[in-house]
């Protein structure tokens, strides 16, 4: 925030009548023992003169928008444009969208480096940016906001114990999946996996990294010696099974605490977006001679799914085998199996079936061994539930076919392929109403057109992330999943025996009912559970 050398900010300050000369001599003097802080940073910090006047004649002074950004100005999800890593290197807010230009409020609009580090991650994107200006402090204060304000609870400590437990009670009080601490060059960053996003939360000094590092292999039952890649398990947490994995980098040891909740409780299918359609569940999921895939890639709550199922098919009179790794919820009633170093998949799926059971869920399948003996045990009165990775459900018959399992096979025993994704669900407490825009309308009424539905988009209204305490100022609050249904019926079936391509058999199979992710994500969009942004976020659907 600073004119040129031949009007400095302060004279052309004091000639508009922004402030007086004592005003601009008492900022002088602390800036002697502030020497980081800008002019304008000093005024404003001192409460010299009206905030708003004030940096809306430094905007001016220095040619740029002046502002005091408030969180009601901000109508995006920060993250969906730039990291909160980039945002506090760049001392840069992204606030609002119109027509592809970003506005972005930085706290010095002077340094050339961070603004072209911004506007080339936004061109990036197909997007133009926007200058604005504001306080340091308030760019600060935002983003301490955003980041849950986690550093007061986490790195304030310096007891290491406490440091570290106070990293993973905030973590579960933020509803964490993950806890990543990382030596970087200069510090020691911890990130949290909210809802499917990583968040920077704090920095903790890098002369602490021994002792965290030797904490965190204390509790986790690690070598404290070694250095190389390490798992372990953290059992100190009544509610929670805690895995931690190690890797070292070229500045320390990396740690990944995954949470794991105790009795997390399963939700039923419905309530995990799976469409409300008793009849398609009925039709997916049978209980004989078969077998049933669930198709996603790494994260996107497969093993959910699966858990769901197999809650809605247990009782009393039927036995189910379980074949996890690891098991993550104890369900019972059940026979759960956990893979560790001296088993397999494979090894343990042949165990099971001499163990009379009447389903099997095998965690995922992996190899052609897994993939054989799980197609014979759906071929023998079994029913078999499993996961693969795959991009879709029409990719499952690709995937199999590629692990070396026979068209017949796959024509013969597979009933049913489900495939995923999880999206962010709106914050109840903050999302604001306003209408479809016409793009948005536009995008919505093609994807209608290109599966032959018409969806109830008129007169409904759409909703923007904002923000507030209870989203940790993200926007959005929870996941839902959003899901696709292949049955493997006679028409698709004859296709699979006759080697067709997966481009052949996804024509049929939307001729006979099959509808893509992205039509049960319009319809999630519609009825207010999410919005596009999230949606193109995961499907790139525009």
């Amino acid at each position: 925030m600073a004119a040129d050398k031949k009007s400095p900010i302060g004279i052309e300050l004091v000639k508009r009548g922004v402030v007086t000369q004592s005003d601009i001599e008492r900022a002088i003097e602390y800036q002697k023992s502030n020497n980081s802080k800008k002019l304008g940073d000093i005024l404003h910090i001192l409460d010299l003169g009206d905030q708003n006047t004030l940096i809306q004649a430094i905007g001016e002074i220095t040619g740029e928008k002046g502002m005091i950004l408030h969180y009601a100005d901000i109508n995006i999800n920060i993250t969906d444009y730039i990291s909160l890593d980039v945002a506090k290197q760049n001392k840069a807010i992204p606030f609002d969208i119109q027509g592809g230009r970003v506005k972005v409020c930085f706290a010095d609009t002077i340094n050339k480096r961070a603004m072209d580090s911004v506007r080339l991650l936004l061109l990036n994107k197909g997007l133009v940016m926007e200058r604005y200006i504001t306080f340091e402090s308030n760019i600060d204060a935002i983003l301490e906001s955003f980041e849950g304000q986690a550093t007061e609870n986490i790195a304030i400590s310096r007891d290491v114990t406490t440091l570290v437990d106070n990293i993973i009670k905030t973590a579960m009080e933020k509803r964490a999946s993950d806890i990543h601490i990382e030596p970087l060059e200069n510090e020691i960053r911890v990130r949290y996996r909210i809802d499917g996003e990583l968040l920077s939360m704090a920095t903790i000094e890098k002369e602490k990294q021994p002792q965290i590092i030797g904490r965190l292999k204390a509790i986790s039952n690690m070598h404290q010696e070694k250095q190389e890649s390490q798992d372990g398990r953290i059992i100190m947490y009544p509610d929670y099974n805690i895995r931690v994995s190690s890797q070292k980098n070229i500045y320390g040891e990396k740690f990944v605490l995954r949470l794991l909740k105790k009795n997390a409780g399963i939700k039923k299918i419905f309530d995990l977006g799976f469409p409300n359609d008793e009849k398609l569940l009925n039709k997916s999921f049978n209980k004989r001679n078969s077998i049933s895939i669930v198709a996603a890639p790494t994260g996107e709550g497969k093993t959910t799914t699966l858990y769901s199922i197999i809650d809605m098919l247990n009782s009393p009179n039927i036995n189910i085998t379980t074949i996890e790794d690891p098991v993550e919820i104890r369900i019972p009633g059940l026979n759960q199996i956990e893979i560790d170093a001296k088993t397999s998949f494979s090894g343990s799926l042949r165990t099971v079936l001499r163990q009379d059971p009447d389903i099997i869920l095998v965690g995922e399948i992996r190899d052609l061994e897994t993939a054989e003996i799980a197609m014979q045990s759906g071929q023998t009165g079994h029913y078999v539930l499993s996961t693969i990775h795959t991009i879709d459900a029409i990719e499952v018959i690709t995937r199999l076919r590629k692990l070396g399992i026979s068209n017949y096979d796959i024509a013969s025993t597979l009933a049913s392929t489900v495939s995923q994704r999880l999206i962010r669900k709106l914050c109840p407490e903050c999302k604001k109403e306003r209408d479809f825009t016409e793009d948005e309308i536009k995008v919505v009424e093609s994807i209608g057109n290109k599966y032959g539905i018409e969806f109830d988009i008129k007169g409904k209204k759409t909703y923007d992330a904002v923000g507030c305490p209870k989203c940790n100022h993200i926007g959005y609050y929870d996941r839902i999943g959003i899901f696709e249904v292949l049955s493997v019926e006679d028409e698709v079936k004859q296709l699979i025996v006759d080697n067709a391509s997966s481009m052949e058999i996804r024509n049929k199979a939307l001729e006979t009912g099959y509808m893509p992710l992205v039509v049960d994500g319009i319809n999630k969009v519609i009825n207010g559970t999410t919005n596009l942004a999230e949606l193109n976020k995961k499907l790139l659907i525009f």
